[in-house]
């Protein structure tokens, strides 16, 4: 049975208990062992991490000790997969660019607000994890991130879709929904996910399980092939 372990906490603003509880259902429902913590506490033991399967943050803001995201560093290089969406994951620690590195972005601004209307638009690219899944229209807050150039797009959405300073700038794009690698673990994110309710959405749900059952599988294919993460290991100063 696979393993998961899904860590909540932050900012009450973004209802990570409700979010977890989300998360928990899908993985359940795929057969997985599933921890739920509330403490960062939780990333201390590197080893208990490295045999996950699964790690999903659900944390919004905060802050997260050296020891703490470079024991999540070695597990997601060794081929535990890191998966979240929205503030719980691609702004869960500010001060961290270890963190913004590993998960391949970092929410800078959401012009309006909550309750923006826009559109989720499908890539075409050559992951098949979004098949059959046509573009979609949320209400929510748009989130605008800077981006690591190394990630594959899935979804993205057109900005500005509200007029502020940085819609003097031409049209862009704007990744939603990407997948990177970290050494040998796989990355999911979704911008999705202010509100828990986001989730009532059949796209926005099923986006999020794919996702992370996706990222889920790249432990057991790094084991199977004898790949651990000193392949990836440096002595050289990297941040």
């Amino acid at each position: 049975m696979k393993k998961a372990l899904i860590i909540w906490g932050g900012w009450d603003g973004h209802e990570p208990s409700q979010v977890s509880t989300i998360f928990q259902r899908l993985l359940t429902e795929a057969n997985y062992e599933v921890e739920v913590s509330d403490t960062l506490a939780s990333l201390e033991d590197g080893e208990k991490l490295k045999a996950l399967d699964l790690i999903v943050p659900v944390w919004t803001m905060g802050k997260i000790e050296k020891q703490q995201v470079e024991a999540v560093s070695e597990a997601v290089a060794s081929g535990t997969g890191i998966a979240g969406c929205h503030g719980g994951m691609c702004d869960a620690f500010r001060e961290s660019v270890l963190w913004q590195f590993i998960t391949g972005g970092n929410w800078v601004a959401h012009p309006g607000g909550d309750g923006v209307e826009y559109r989720v638009n499908v890539a075409n690219n050559s992951s098949a994890l979004l098949e059959g899944i046509n573009d979609f229209t949320v209400k929510s807050e748009q989130y605008y991130l800077h981006v690591d150039p190394a990630v594959e797009v899935l979804a993205t959405t057109r900005f500005p879709s509200v007029t502020w300073y940085h819609s003097s700038n031409r049209h862009v794009d704007m990744p939603v929904i990407w997948t990177k690698r970290w050494g040998h673990g796989r990355v999911f994110y979704n911008s999705l996910g202010h509100h828990a309710d986001i989730f009532d959405i059949p796209e926005a749900l099923e986006t999020m399980r794919r996702g992370l059952l996706w990222a889920g599988e790249g432990k057991a294919i790094a084991t199977e092939g004898g790949r651990t993460a000193k392949e990836f290991a440096s002595d050289a100063k990297m941040f």
